[in-house]
């Protein structure tokens, strides 16, 4: 074998993989992202993003690139859980965004814009094996030219739930499979069952609206996102196919539908070119790696987590755990982190993955067919409407609601970077597009002095706002706030170094280290 050696090695070019890389390349390393697909995928998964991830895209440019707009974020006014609609409208500083785009969308996009940093993308060379060493990890590639080894400082599985570099590296994945059959396919009907809204019209049974449909019999999913190729889908519960069925067909979908809705609906495989969708998942897992972290290898995305697609939040989970992974890991191949930056991968991101699986397990619960469920839809659903219930969920769904601890007590502190505008027009958002951390001093200048000895660590900007929610806030890469302070008295200064010793390792330490 050939020997190879890369600071990064990331497993994976799905969305997640390529926004690690992409942060990499931001802060100047060059990491080789490694796929075994010949090209990029063209499998229909996510439909949309929804959720913080769509602030997250927003931080680096790529909200515009992906949106086709040159539009900010905005709130959704409403949407779903377990099938039932979920009114933001009177939600004050409403988290929920969202995107319609397709994933191999996503995925080129991402794709150009990690190539347009420098990166590496090894298409149709996949991971063999891997061995953690004293000084990184040593992984085993296959390629169509020849095997060869590829050494590196750290090595990131973003490949999906069933994770070779998990399972390589030995990492446990507790969990659970439910007795869950879902299928789905893109189909076509006849226009006369096609009703307003995006909803659908079944005779005998009556309108089916946008989204995920309880009846006793399981649930009926429909979504209209091309006129003339909708998403039907079905989900039965209590028993399981054989591992040896065969691949699903339009016969069985149709068959699956009559169970479920009691009604026979004249469905047909869509016109026109794919890829189009037609998949069966034989048991729901829902599981979470023990942990994040190995050693000097980490999960990103479905390798870490896996969990219903209810209402989701897969992007939303994965690209976030990306974002935070990515500049620790820049920091460290680079020498630049202060001691704990890379174990607060999985101390941070861990428990939004918990907070996922829990918001999904639920929704499942609620979807179940008994009139005990019905009677907790009715109570639920009346809670959905009251100010606070919305705003709970809407948090929940958001990934919002997850604090980090980073050793601050502000009430900014540990969450994302609340969106406003500067006096001068500029965005937040704006302001982070090269991926640096940044003190955002608010006050009129008077903090730009106590980040002597981390200047070149850090941006700092100066400006006013009308809608300033503190007098200067230290942000992190990921967009999540370190510090923030209300004024800037002695005890708020003495706050602030505390933060940028725990995040950021001061100018010229490298210098004295090396000495």
């Amino acid at each position: 074998m050939n020997e190879n050696k890369a600071d990064v090695v990331i497993s994976g070019a799905g969305p997640n993989g390529l926004l690690v890389a992409g942060e990499l390349a931001l802060a100047g390393v060059r990491p080789v992202v490694l796929e075994q697909l010949p090209e990029p995928s063209e499998e229909l998964k996510a439909n949309g993003i929804v959720g913080q991830a769509n602030r997250v895209l927003d931080l680096r440019g790529l909200y515009r690139t992906l949106s086709g707009t040159d539009e900010a974020p905005e709130p959704m006014s409403g949407y779903i859980f377990a099938g039932m609609q979920v009114p933001f409208v009177d939600v004050e500083n409403n988290p929920m965004y969202g995107m319609l785009i397709q994933q191999p969308r996503v995925v080129r996009d991402l794709v150009n814009w990690v190539q347009g940093l420098g990166v590496e993308i090894r298409w149709g060379h996949a991971l063999l094996d891997l061995a953690q060493v004293s000084d990184g990890v040593v992984v085993d590639v296959a390629a169509s030219a020849g095997n060869y080894r590829l050494s590196t400082s750290y090595l990131v599985g973003a490949d999906g739930g069933r994770s070779p570099v998990r399972k390589k590296a030995g990492i446990e994945f507790p969990g659970l499979t439910t007795d869950v059959v879902a299928r789905v396919a893109h189909i076509s009907l006849p226009d006369e069952l096609r009703a307003g809204y995006g909803q659908l019209s079944i005779p005998g049974v009556g309108l089916i609206p946008f989204g995920h449909n309880r009846f006793d019999g399981g649930v009926l999913i429909y979504a209209e996102f091309q006129a003339g190729r909708s998403m039907l889908g079905t989900i039965e519960y209590g028993s399981l196919l054989p591992d040896d069925a065969p691949e699903l067909t339009f016969d069985e979908l149709r068959e699956s539908v009559r169970r479920v809705v009691g009604a026979d609906l004249p469905i047909r495989p869509p016109e026109g070119p794919g890829p189009h969708a037609l998949r069966r998942i034989n048991g729901q897992n829902t599981r979470q790696a023990a942990q994040y972290r190995a050693g000097n290898v980490f999960l990103v995305g479905d390798a870490a987590h896996v969990h219903s697609a209810m209402g989701g939040p897969g992007l939303n989970l994965g690209l976030q755990d990306a974002m935070n992974l990515g500049w620790k890991l820049a920091a460290a191949v680079q020498g630049r982190a202060p001691d704990g930056l890379l174990d607060s991968y999985h101390s941070e991101r861990w428990p939004a993955g918990q907070r996922v699986m829990m918001h999904s397990m639920a929704q499942a619960a609620l979807m179940a067919a008994g009139p005990e469920v019905t009677a907790l839809r009715t109570l639920f659903g009346e809670l959905l409407g009251t100010p606070d219930g919305s705003a709970h969920i809407a948090g929940v769904l958001a990934g919002s609601d997850v604090r980090y601890e980073v050793g601050d007590s502000h009430r900014l502190s540990g969450y994302f970077v609340p969106d406003f505008v500067l006096d001068d027009g500029r965005r937040v958002a704006e302001l982070l597009h090269s991926g640096r951390p940044m003190l955002l001093d608010l006050s009129g200048g008077g903090c730009a002095d106590a980040v002597a000895g981390w200047r070149e660590r850090l941006e700092v900007t100066v400006a006013t706002s009308a809608q300033r929610p503190a007098a200067a806030l230290l942000i992190r890469p990921d967009g999540y706030v370190a510090w923030a302070a209300d004024e800037f008295a002695n005890a708020d200064r003495d706050r602030l170094r505390d933060a940028l010793q725990r995040w950021f390792r001061p100018d010229g330490e490298l210098d004295a280290l090396s000495a």
